[in-house]
């Protein structure tokens, strides 16, 4: 080998070589080092020790101490061709491609055909195009594309953290929060001052609104390295949103619905990228506008929230509670069922009970609307109800319309007298308000609206229509 004469005992290094030979050739790595070390100790000047040592150590994947030791190597002898393979291999590993491909070239200057650089050669360039991509797909939002690009690199690039990190970012930004955080692990468990992975621990927890705990891994991170952009912007929207939320929590508290309302909004606008606190904001801003009686726009902060997070319960049943008071019962229906698949709670069946038998009272003919009258009208305003719209629509009223004039005043004649029937009825009345009606036939009986008619107008002075001439009616009540 090249530099023996800087060498204190012949014999004494190149047996503490041959050992390490042997650890190597046996797998046993850390002997293997130990005696490298003890060969270069005696002579610090023999590049292919260096070498060797930097091959034991990449078996240990000790990459960034390899890569030392094979930049010392080429160092002492620059036509040490392994030297530069291995000094490529460790950047390529740890994610440097453009310093491999330089280590590689050289290679190739000394042994143009040499086959391992020429493929290494090849996988440096392909993880160059794969960060390019990677970054442009990251400024376009298509964090999916990011992850598909730094595992292909990873492929190659296995000790590069910085890989690895912004696979994590995006894994955290596409709210896959298990796989962010265990990459973010690994990175801290090799390198606990890693700030990008402390960084990415952060983002995890500020994603899954532990708002918090975030902050201290964002501090955490800044302490380690300072300039971390990311890690101060993350840090002052969590403490932003945070202060945001809680004022428009305490607002509402105390019944200052409209103020509640502007702070959720202004929170809304903190960071886009917080989904699960941003679904929360939207629910809590659809409460605040129920109470202010803004319904279409609190179901569209609730479809907004169930946009965010589709396992949303509390937004399902808000929204579902606004459709109930808009009486859209098909859609309250359609909510409370997904509640109730998910939940399958007492209370979640009895909601979908009372929204399915609103749906079908909402089916059947309104008594209420048919005589024009609230549903909390008494005996008396029913009955003057009846009076007036039964005379409207008495069939000798209109005896000199059109046939098709008459058909329809008939129908509305006998509407009017059968919702009379009903509701003049305390017993029927209270079963067709709970919906009760609907499970007995009895109520779908014939009401001949003639008899109804004569039963109410008989007794002191009678009722009769009055000709004078065609097409125009008295009434004579005597």
């Amino acid at each position: 080998g090249s530099g023996t004469e800087h060498c204190r005992d012949e014999l004494d290094h190149s047996g503490y070589k041959e050992q390490g030979n042997a650890f190597y050739i046996k797998k046993d790595y850390s002997e293997a080092f130990n005696y490298y070390t003890k060969a270069i100790d005696v002579c610090p000047k023999n590049a292919s020790y260096y070498g060797n040592r930097a091959a034991t150590l990449m078996m240990l994947s000790r990459y960034r101490e390899a890569l030392e030791d094979s930049q010392q190597a080429v160092r002492l002898d620059d036509t040490f061709m392994k030297g530069h393979l291995r000094e490529g291999k460790c950047h390529l590993l740890l994610g440097n491609a453009m310093a491999a491909s330089r280590c590689f070239q050289k290679v190739l200057e000394l042994e143009p055909d040499n086959s391992q650089a020429q493929q290494e050669l090849k996988n440096a360039e392909s993880i160059l195009e794969y960060e390019r991509m990677a970054e442009i797909g990251f400024e376009k939002r298509d964090f999916r594309m990011v992850v598909f690009c730094m595992d292909r690199a990873l492929e190659s690039a296995s000790a590069c953290h910085r890989f690895k990190v912004l696979k994590a970012e995006c894994l955290a930004l596409l709210g896959r929060y298990p796989e962010a955080q265990s990459v973010a692990s690994d990175i801290l468990r090799m390198d606990s001052t890693n700030g990008d992975a402390l960084y990415v621990r952060g983002l995890c927890l500020y994603y899954e609104d532990c708002i918090d705990k975030a902050v201290q891994f964002f501090i955490q991170a800044l302490r380690m390295a300072p300039d971390h952009e990311k890690a101060r912007l993350a840090c002052r929207n969590a403490k932003a949103l945070k202060a945001k939320k809680e004022e428009g929590n305490k607002a509402f508290k105390e019944g200052n619905f409209e103020e509640a309302y502007e702070l959720y909004s202004e929170a809304l606008t903190i960071d886009p990228n917080n989904i699960k606190t941003n679904a929360k904001l939207y629910c809590n801003r659809a409460t605040v506008g129920s109470k202010l009686k803004k319904l279409e726009q609190a179901i569209e902060d609730c479809t907004k929230a169930i946009k965010l997070d589709e396992s949303y319960i509390k937004a399902y049943l808000r929204r579902a509670q606004c459709y109930m008071d808009t009486e859209q019962y098909e859609e309250a229906v359609r909510d409370y069922e997904k509640v109730y698949q998910t939940e399958k709670t007492k209370e979640h069946k009895h909601l979908l009970k009372t929204a399915q038998l609103e749906l079908k009272k909402s089916k059947r003919k309104d008594y209420y609307k048919v005589l024009g009258v609230d549903k909390n009208a008494t005996e008396d305003e029913i009955k003057k109800a009846y009076r007036k719209r039964a005379l409207m629509h008495h069939p000798d009223r209109h005896s000199g319309a059109s046939a098709e004039v008459q058909k329809e005043e008939e129908k509305k004649f006998k509407e009017v007298g059968e919702a009379f029937t009903v509701l003049s009825d305390p017993k029927k009345k209270s079963r067709y308000d709970s919906g009760h009606d609907l499970e007995d036939d009895d109520m779908n009986m014939d009401f001949d609206a003639n008899n109804i008619f004569k039963a109410f107008f008989s007794g002191p002075g009678g009722f009769s229509f009055e000709a004078s001439g065609p097409g125009n009616f008295f009434f004579q009540f005597g």
